[in-house]
């Protein structure tokens, strides 16, 4: 009897090994189904939550654009000091900030498509309804109510995405998600350039707030029939298809089944000093973004151009960073290390600053500037979305953690949208040396937080051996620190 025991333990351990190593050998090289259900995701998730994501940025950063369209004089009594339109701008963030994290866990307990969709068609409303907005208050109470719909939007997407996407294949979705940020600046300048040329019957920044605004509620309609629930509801896949993304899912981790919270691993994101870390790097490339983003037209005018041309001239920059995002994120998603791809982007958007802050004359060179600016924050911001997105072990810890370095980051765009006061025009002296600090504290950061995975890395595979590449990790007690658990770096 014991004998008969010991052999079929025996053949239970050579079966398992041998699924092992059937399981790494298909994992390392893509199956047929695996990149057709890849291109099924891609088809039906990317276009939709891209084009969301350019709507949603152009509903947050048009200010800019309506700043030289009037908006100031018609709503806020000319201010001659800017403080005011400072405060309708980082009032958004003040909110987006508060409801991040809540928006986030909550949304685990609800349909994704649902959730996404009725934030689109919520921050799309409060977009029109600032065209209506004839002073400070009505202005303040639209931006609260556009923050609030996009703190349920913004960390969502990444959570959603990690459902349906292994870590191999993050960076480059984010960058093309995250990449229409970059777009939208291009657009948004197109667009204020084109209406302060339709001579409508009402004021151009009004006209803009509808333009951007309408179609985001469309959008949001649409996207609820479009995207797809978890891999384990929704109905786009055959049973093959499901088996197979929810092996997808597993790798490297142990999803969660059904919509569900644990609530030691929200205590656990809380104590983990990596986000913070995070959150510090978030920070310097939000200040940044934030003031690009609502002050880029506004400097380029003091290098000189009509405001008009000022609008053109903004769409160059956003188009480049772009490019180098994507290209950013392929490399860092081959090599498999984000990092140091972030503190190399920093690194550039502060040399940016330094270009503005030293060189006060020369036109060209300050206008190359802001596309070393415009680029190295727009791949900083990208990639350490995709990082994080597979380094925090567990779904629940996930958003938590996510929508935490998130909000911190953003207290940096409350930060940048105050640095930049008509007073301190035309050379911005404060604004830009600030910035330019924070750029080469989030590099040193990003540099902590790599050596720290790398040596993390190599002291569990020391202590507890190399796990088989992609395969399911137990993480519903520990998430990312169970011994088998290995980071991105």
């Amino acid at each position: 009897m014991s004998v008969e025991k010991h052999t079929s333990s025996f053949d239970e351990k050579a079966l398992s090994v041998d699924r092992e190593v059937v399981v790494q050998s298909e994992l390392v090289s893509p199956s047929v189904e695996e990149r057709r259900l890849v291109r099924k995701l891609d088809w039906r998730i990317m276009p939709i939550a891209c084009i969301m994501y350019l709507f949603a940025y152009l509903d947050r950063t048009n200010l800019g654009n309506a700043r030289l369209q009037g908006l100031p004089q018609d709503t806020l009594h000319g201010d001659p000091t800017g403080v005011l339109f400072d405060w309708v701008n980082s009032v958004f963030f003040m909110s987006y900030i508060i409801c991040q994290v809540p928006a986030t866990i909550l949304s685990k307990l609800c349909p994704p498509r649902i959730w996404l969709g009725c934030a689109a068609v919520g921050w799309g409303l409060c977009s029109v309804l600032m065209a209506t907005a004839f002073n400070f208050s009505g202005l303040l109470v639209a931006r609260i109510g556009l923050g609030f719909f996009e703190a349920g939007f913004g960390p969502g997407i990444p959570l959603y995405m990690s459902f349906f996407y292994t870590r191999e294949e993050m960076g480059m979705r984010m960058a093309y998600w995250f990449g229409f940020a970059a777009v939208a600046g291009a657009f948004g300048g197109l667009i204020a350039f084109g209406i302060q040329h339709a001579h409508a019957a009402i004021a151009d920044w009004k006209l803009l707030f509808i333009v951007e605004g309408l179609p985001t509620v469309l959008i949001g309609l649409l996207s609820m029939l479009i995207l797809p629930n978890r891999p384990e509801e929704t109905s786009m896949f055959n049973e093959k298809e499901r088996e197979l993304a929810l092996e997808r899912m597993n790798r490297g981790i142990r999803a969660d089944v059904g919509r569900t919270v644990n609530k030691s691993h929200i205590i656990a994101a809380f104590k983990d000093w990596r986000i913070y870390a995070a959150g510090v790097l978030y920070f310097g490339a939000n200040c940044a973004l934030a003031s690009i983003s609502a002050f880029l037209p506004t400097i380029i005018t003091t290098f000189g151009y009509t405001n008009a041309l000022a609008q053109l001239l903004t769409v160059p920059p956003y188009a480049v960073a772009a490019v180098y995002l994507c290209l950013t994120s392929y490399a860092s998603d081959r090599l498999q290390s984000r990092g140091l791809f972030i503190a190399a982007a920093s690194a550039l958007s502060g040399v940016g600053y330094v270009l503005l802050l030293t060189v006060p004359s020369n036109n060209h060179v300050r206008y190359f500037a802001t596309f070393c600016i415009t680029s190295g924050t727009y791949t900083t911001i990208g990639v350490i979305i995709a990082w994080f997105a597979h380094n925090l072990g567990s779904e629940t810890k996930k958003a938590t953690g996510i929508p935490m370095y998130m909000a911190i980051g953003q207290c940096g765009s409350v930060l940048g949208s105050h640095l930049y006061p008509k007073t301190d025009g035309p050379r911005y002296i404060r604004g830009f040396a600030v910035t330019c600090a924070l750029q080469f504290v989030a590099a040193l950061a990003a540099l902590v937080l790599t050596i720290w995975y790398r040596f993390e890395n190599r002291r569990r595979d020391k202590k507890y051996g190399k796990p088989i590449p992609d395969a399911p990790v137990d993480t519903t007690e520990l998430a990312d620190n169970a011994p088998m658990f290995r980071y991105t770096p």
